[in-house]
């Protein structure tokens, strides 16, 4: 009886689990599905719904440059929590490279400014 019991319930959670892992794509998501996703709150998923207001994402990079405080790390964490774009999975190999940063001129000396002793 018992033995029944606990191989009704294993059961249950094999079938269960794969609709539990279900993928969410940015590009259809709700808020509420958005926000399923652990790690992305209401703040996030306003950003995300709001950059989506300009169209679909094309793909990972381009979400990574219109959503303001998503980078590749953060990118890769939800992705491997279950959201996708486009039905893809994040790849970090398909991120462009990071462009250099200008090189800032640098500070002058304040013994050599002008007006200061």
């Amino acid at each position: 009886m018992i033995r029944n019991f606990i191989a009704a319930i294993a059961t249950a959670f094999a079938l269960g689990a794969p609709l539990l892992a279900q993928a969410t794509d940015v590009n259809r998501a709700s808020q509420a599905e958005l926000e399923s996703v652990k790690g992305i709150g209401p703040g996030l998923s306003g950003k995300i719904l709001k950059a989506r207001e300009a169209g679909a994402f094309k793909d990972w990079a381009d979400f990574v440059e219109r959503v303001g405080g998503v980078g590749a790390g953060n990118a890769a964490k939800f992705s491997a929590n279950g959201l996708t774009v486009g039905g893809a999975a994040f790849s970090a190999q398909a991120m462009p490279a990071k462009a250099e940063k200008a090189a800032r001129p640098a500070k002058a000396d304040k013994a050599t400014q002008p007006g200061k002793v």
